[in-house]
């Protein structure tokens, strides 16, 4: 039998008994006899590196030596990719068929099928796109709506919809969406002012390719134009007297877009002239002052609110609308958080942080009714887990509680799982170290391979195998999904508790914040490593570690040494104290210390005294405002997990300027 025709026999295996599975589990790799397993492990460790130097035939020449192995779909996955711009479509379909059903497979699909568009092949790309399972590049989506165009499958008007939503989405110049919208326009039924919008965007990113793109597809001797209203924007606008045209009304906003990311003030002053109000369209003057807006909060300008009130008719992204809220909120302003938030999409306004903050305006109002829908809306996010949803829990008065735990994994269930090869294919490249080829096929595995992916049941026993072979992140990742059956104590693991809990008490941490941080920085990965050179368990950057063990005079420190869980911990706790200290015992500011450095936290802690929930959402980096959630969001399960619950509210407190009593902030604090 293939070890893929597994996955067909998944319902008699559930149904089981005990002692079919033990069976089973007792020919999974994790406890078959490895004597071959080295010489496999070289041979693929050298593949990779043959497949990222694109050398083809090391590639080949190492491919035989993983025959029958586990990790033989890689090796031709790997073997193919590095060739497939030459490969047949024989050769490809004869790669996909034999490892049908596995992640790469479906890996191997989603390159073929941006190749069949860039090389305009409509029809193989039609006949292999609906087996694409994962079914999540963009780029493939518009490559398809734009060869059901050209064979005459579908009516240019029928996916309009589709190619404008997803492009518009793109943050990069992706070049089937723009080929897409480029045909869309040319027939008519993709309004020029779609490319304009995607220009705007490009503009107020910093990123010039996707706004020279857009523009290009109207007329390629605008790019000029783009590109001098994009590098200097205030000469570009100081050379214009007049804006009659449509195309220079256009780069006349994207212009002044741009200076909004350079210096809000001077934008707002160049929109107020005469013949700007006067001759771009109140659509036009909507989104500049919706830039303006944007970024002037993002430099938490008190000027903000006054700019955004200048774009109450206009329909801007919900990114930016997002800043409207937040300046409202940062005002005090909740009549005019009601407003921005209804002018978000309704998707939008369903998640959680603006379902929080719309029942929070409609409590302000002081109304009986108001209030009845207050309380509906929290009650609608409230739990245990999520940082609003906590807050949401505290306000309605619901206790702090771990819901009752689901009945662990039968011997069946744990065998069914266990008899995947794509799970155990991903634990042992975890193991072996191709942890990011791993964590993608696991993730595939129980959230792709089928629509919803996997059952709660099977996650329960996934994230059960992970948590026995202390893979915590797939531990976490696999158990936060399921929907009915909750496991906390698979969600928020408590490893190395032995060395955690004593060093944080002993130093005058709360173990719960401690774990928090950690579960958000590492996921308890102890060889973590950022992109930007952090290590370890709690994620220390070397130059951080180097000052924190002189701070604490540790002796004979080893930079090399910083993924050993003891040395990680005693310097990251050490750090986290400083900084807590440093930031008056304020939870909310030492997280975003941690993440974004203090100096950051220290100036946006400038201005007027908020409470810590609003401080926190308008922290200008995306990263670390969803960071400093999590991390609080966690720090709150785990302190009821140790038995140390206690209101959110109570970690969140009020901040804002240092008081002139307080100590002076460590300037040395790294």
């Amino acid at each position: 039998m293939g070890v893929w025709n597994l996955r067909c026999i998944l319902p008699a295996l559930r149904g089981a008994a005990a002692a079919l599975g033990l069976a089973l589990v007792a020919l999974s790799p994790a406890h078959a006899d490895r004597g071959g397993e080295p010489a496999a492990r070289q041979a693929l460790l050298q593949a990779r590196e043959a497949f990222q130097k694109g050398d083809v035939a090391r590639l080949a020449a190492l491919r035989p030596q993983l025959d029958g192995h586990l990790t033989e779909p890689l090796a031709d996955y790997w073997l193919l990719r590095a060739r497939l711009d030459r490969a047949s479509a024989a050769e490809v379909r004869a790669v996909l068929a034999r490892w049908a059903g596995s992640y790469w497979e479906d890996r191997l699909r989603n390159d073929w099928l941006l190749l069949l568009g860039a090389r305009g092949d409509w029809n193989t790309l039609l006949a292999e796109a609906p087996r694409f399972r994962m079914n999540d590049d963009p780029e493939v989506r518009c490559w398809v709506a734009l060869a059901q165009v050209e064979t005459g499958t579908a009516a240019p008007a029928a996916v309009a919809d589709t190619v404008r939503q997803t492009w518009l989405a793109q943050r990069n110049a992706g070049a089937g969406c723009a080929q897409a919208a480029g045909r869309l326009i040319a027939a008519g039924v993709l309004p020029a002012e779609v490319a304009w919008q995607r220009a705007r965007l490009g503009v107020e990113a910093g990123r010039l390719a996707v706004a020279t793109q857009a523009v290009a597809l109207l007329n390629s001797d605008w790019v000029d134009l783009v590109e001098r209203a994009f590098n200097a924007p205030q000469r570009y606008l100081d050379d214009k007297v007049t804006a009659v045209r449509h195309r220079t009304k256009e780069i006349v906003t994207l212009a002044l877009i741009r200076l909004a990311t350079q210096d809000p003030q001077a934008a707002a002053e160049e929109a107020d002239h005469l013949r700007w109000r006067a001759q771009l369209t109140a659509e036009e003057r909507g989104w500049v002052w919706g830039a303006i807006g944007r970024r002037a909060a993002l430099r938490l300008q008190p000027q903000a609110p006054q700019y955004f009130a200048r774009t109450w008719e206009a329909s801007l992204p919900d990114e930016w609308r997002a800043w409207h809220v937040r300046a409202a909120l940062r005002a005090g302003d909740w009549t005019a958080v009601r407003r921005a938030i209804a002018l978000l999409n309704p998707g939008t306004q369903q998640e959680p942080t603006w379902t929080y903050w719309l029942a929070r305006a409609l409590q302000a109002s002081g109304q009986p009714a108001e209030a009845e829908q207050a309380r509906a809306l929290l009650q609608r996010i409230a739990g245990v887990e999520g940082f609003y949803e906590q807050l949401a829990a505290e306000t309605l008065g619901q206790p702090l509680s771990v819901p009752p735990a689901p009945a662990p994994p039968t011997p069946a269930e744990r065998a069914a799982v266990r008899a995947l090869p794509g799970l155990q294919r991903a634990l042992l490249l975890i193991e072996w170290g191709l942890r990011t080829e791993g964590v993608r096929e696991w993730h595939y595995e129980v959230a792709l391979h089928s629509p919803g992916g996997l059952p709660d049941r099977e996650l329960l026993a996934a994230a059960a195998w992970a948590c026995e072979r202390a893979i915590w992140d797939r531990c976490i990742n696999t158990s936060s999904r399921t929907r009915q059956q909750i496991d906390l104590t698979q969600r928020y693991p408590m490893p190395l508790r032995e060395l955690v809990v004593p060093r944080a008490r002993a130093i005058g941490l709360d173990p719960a914040y401690v774990y928090g941080l950690i579960r958000q920085e590492s996921r308890f990965v102890t060889d973590a490593r950022s992109a930007v050179g952090a290590a370890g368990l709690m994620q220390v950057m070397p130059a951080t570690a180097r000052w924190t063990a002189r701070k604490i005079g540790l002796r004979d420190f080893e930079p090399h040494r910083i993924d050993d869980p003891e040395l990680n911990i005693t310097i990251g706790t050490a750090y986290l104290k400083l900084a807590l200290d440093d930031f008056e015992g304020s939870m909310p500011m030492a997280a975003a210390a941690y993440n974004a450095g203090p100096g950051r936290p220290r100036q946006w802690r400038q201005g007027p005294v908020l409470e810590a929930a609003v401080w926190i959402e308008n922290i200008p980096f995306d990263e670390t405002r969803d960071y400093v959630k999590r991390v609080l969001a966690n720090t709150h399960v785990y302190a009821v997990l140790l038995g140390q619950a206690q209101p959110p509210s109570a970690r969140l407190g009020r901040i804002g300027p240092r008081l002139a009593t307080a100590r002076a902030p460590d300037s040395e604090l790294p």
